[in-house]
Order: structure tokens, then C-alpha cells, then sequence
């Protein structure tokens, strides 16, 4: 088979794991706890893309566009030229809900529809290549039953993949071993799932990086300690801290 054309997220270690990049096109399955440093990972990501001309945009379900802005300018790989220059755009989904007239706390999947149209007609508006949603778990927290999250996720990932859009899809995890998403369906639609967790060994935590799955690609399989600063996210192999033992 031909080799598939990648998305590189610009995180050396990340990229090396995968063997080039995920495959573009590719919905990806962010998981982890909070503070695992899954949105630092997310802007990293949009950042690297938007500074090489691939248009990203980071969809904020929880947290304001001044707060998220904010947070961005606290890493020397972010400058907001890019803003400027509109090659990353930051949505307030918050503000979507109620432009598009969703104001109530639960949602029928007909106005999951209406929000997935709307986030569809920004990626295509706006010529979006990479993109973060932050979090699907918030979005999908308004939907009762486990088929229509199902729906959502797959509906989701067809149509960004059919506009060529690499996604993550930040997954928020209460800790719970063997799981990989809230609601135990978002894992087998999408294409991918990288796993973020805290471990903790001799006393301290650690923030750990693994592949669980990536379709289109072989990949490492291996948990990596990562360390993340305001110059981005690193990532070294666990074995090479002498701390892989139980």
C-alpha cells in the first residue's frame, strides 16, 4: 500500500512514535486526566501547523477565548501573529450555542446536527487543515444515550476527514484504568488515541505519553515520560529514567 501523507504535529518525540506524523485526515482521540497537559499538547500541535501555512482553529467548549489566549502566550513556540495573520482561529463554542440558538442544558441530536453543521461550515469558511476540539466529553455531556454520542463522534470524524481536517479530540478521563473516553464509545469511531496520564514513581508524577491506536500508520507502542515547559512538550522513552518497574 502507498504511504499516507502525514500530518506532523511539530513534537519530535510524538512524531518519531508514529513513524512521520499521524495520518492526515485522521480523527485522534486525546485522552487523559486533568492536567495530563493535553491542551498545551493541542496548541502545540495547531501552532506548529499554522506557522507552516496549514490553517488550524481550536474549538473551546469550556474555556473562554481570553483565558485560552492567555494561556497560549505562556509558550515561546505561540505568537499571536499567527492570530493576526488569520492562520489560527480560536472559536468560543460557548458563543456558538447561542448564535445558534441552543440555549438549554440538554440537547437532542438534531441540535448536535446544528452545532456539527456550524463547526463544518468554519472549517471549510476558514480553509482549516488541523483542528482541536477541547473537549468532545463537554460537548457530548448533553446528550443522553450512548447511540447518539456514537452518531456525533462518527458524523464528526466522516465529514472533517472528507474536508482533509486532522483532528484532536481532547477526551477528559476520571482516572479509570482500561478507559479511554467518558462515555465508552468515542474510542471505537475514532481513528486514532494517544493516552496522557500521571504515574507516579519514587515519590513523584510524572506525566506519561502513549499510542494506543493509529490507524494508517504502525507506530511505537512504548509509554514516554513527558515534560512540558514553556518551549512545548518533550518526550523521552520511560526506560531511559530507570524508573519502568512497578
Amino acid at each position: 500500500m502507498p504511504a499516507r501523507k502525514r500530518c506532523v504535529t511539530g513534537i519530535e518525540g510524538l512524531d518519531a512514535a508514529l513513524n512521520g506524523g499521524i495520518p492526515e485526515g485522521n480523527v485522534v482521540l486525546l485522552s487523559g486526566a486533568c492536567g495530563t497537559g493535553k491542551t498545551t499538547l493541542g496548541i502545540e500541535y495547531l501552532t506548529y501547523g499554522a506557522a507552516r501555512g496549514e490553517n488550524g482553529v481550536y474549538f473551546s467548549v469550556t474555556e473562554p477565548y481570553e483565558k485560552l489566549l492567555e494561556n497560549m502566550r505562556a509558550f515561546s513556540f505561540f505568537t499571536e501573529n499567527l492570530i493576526e495573520e488569520n492562520k489560527l482561529f480560536i472559536i468560543d463554542v460557548s458563543l456558538l450555542y447561542n448564535r445558534l440558538g441552543l440555549l438549554g442544558e440538554d440537547r437532542t441530536i438534531e441540535d448536535i446536527d446544528t452545532l456539527l453543521w456550524a463547526l463544518i461550515d468554519t472549517v471549510r469558511a476558514l480553509h482549516i487543515k488541523r483542528a482541536v476540539i477541547d473537549s468532545i466529553t463537554a460537548i457530548c455531556s448533553r446528550l443522553a444515550q450512548p447511540s447518539k454520542i456514537r452518531e456525533l463522534v462518527f458524523n464528526l470524524s466522516r465529514m472533517f476527514t472528507h474536508f482533509g481536517v486532522t483532528t484532536l479530540l481532547i477526551s477528559e478521563l476520571a482516572g479509570s484504568a482500561g478507559r479511554y473516553s467518558t462515555y465508552d464509545v468515542e474510542e471505537a469511531v475514532s481513528d486514532g488515541i494517544i493516552l496522557q496520564e500521571d504515574v507516579e514513581r519514587m515519590g513523584n508524577m510524572m506525566r506519561t505519553i502513549q499510542i494506543i491506536k493509529m490507524r494508517g500508520t504502525a507506530h511505537s507502542r512504548a509509554k514516554y515520560v513527558m515534560d512540558l515547559s514553556t518551549e512545548g512538550a518533550l518526550m523521552v522513552p520511560l526506560l531511559k529514567w530507570g524508573l519502568s518497574g512497578e
